[in-house]
């Protein structure tokens, strides 16, 4: 799948790979990759510009950790973008539900 077919949308991808625990970006891609199957095998130069925005928007904060003996940045949601991907996961219900009924895939 092409980043740009995500457009609207990786935002909320990423906050939901975040929601359970602290991830460093490479491991943010691992996850997204791991959870769609392959399906979404985003290039780092779409993630981490997300990630900066997702974080100067105050969805996440990110702190550096030694992982494996490399310093990462991790990141982490924050109380706003717990409630910043409730409110994408209503949105997308109603989209797919909306696209559903048009295609009439329901």
């Amino acid at each position: 799948m092409k980043a740009s077919s995500l457009h609207g949308h990786l935002d909320a991808l990423i906050l939901a790979v975040v929601e359970d625990e602290p991830l460093h970006g490479y491991a943010i891609i691992e996850a997204l990759r791991a959870r769609s199957e392959g399906t979404l095998d985003l290039p780092t130069g779409t993630v981490y510009p997300a990630l900066r925005r997702l974080e100067r928007e105050g969805h996440l904060r990110s702190e550096w950790s030694n992982v494996a003996g490399r310093d990462r940045r991790t990141y982490r949601l924050t109380a706003g973008g717990k409630k910043a991907l409730a409110g994408r996961r209503g949105e997308w219900r109603e989209f797919r539900d909306t696209i559903s009924a048009v295609l009439g895939t329901a």
